[in-house]
């Protein structure tokens, strides 16, 4: 199984997921960091991710690669970020077969309707559960 973690700016988000990550998977699942920026990418390869990598067309080759992308909700708007997430990198996460689960941050002027307050670790939490019980459904499938 292939896990893509993508973030931008100064990475904490990707590296609170990475970590977490890492704590529940074993070896045999890849984490792999897509940062809009090589700090970001850097942070997370030191939390823990197999493999990584930055910019626009990392993110753009990759994402349909993997089975699984992690971020916020941020990801699949172009221009969010400050600008450091581009119309490509989000047409390539959305048109991606992988599933997506994106945490609902109010940042970037994005606000979804319907989620409660949590804390970042608590929504992290709630989406590998989610990845455990989806890559379960697909183990059964086959």
């Amino acid at each position: 199984m292939k896990i893509a973690v993508i973030d931008g700016q100064g990475g904490g988000i990707g590296k609170a997921i990475v970590e977490k990550l890492r704590s529940v998977f074993n070896d045999d699942t890849a984490i792999i960091a897509l940062g809009t920026n090589a700090v970001v990418t850097s942070l997370m390869l030191k939390a823990g991710a197999h493999e990584g990598a930055s910019g626009e067309n990392a993110i753009v080759i990759n994402a349909p690669k993997v089975d699984f992308i992690m971020g916020s909700v941020g990801i699949i708007a172009a221009n969010t970020m400050l600008g450091e997430l581009t119309p490509r990198m989000a047409e390539a996460i959305t048109g991606s077969p992988a599933k997506k689960l994106l945490i609902p941050l109010n940042r970037c002027g994005l606000y979804v309707i319907g989620t409660r307050q949590e804390p970042l670790l608590r929504y992290i939490d709630e989406a590998i559960a989610l990845i455990k019980e989806l890559s379960d459904d697909c183990s059964k499938e086959t």
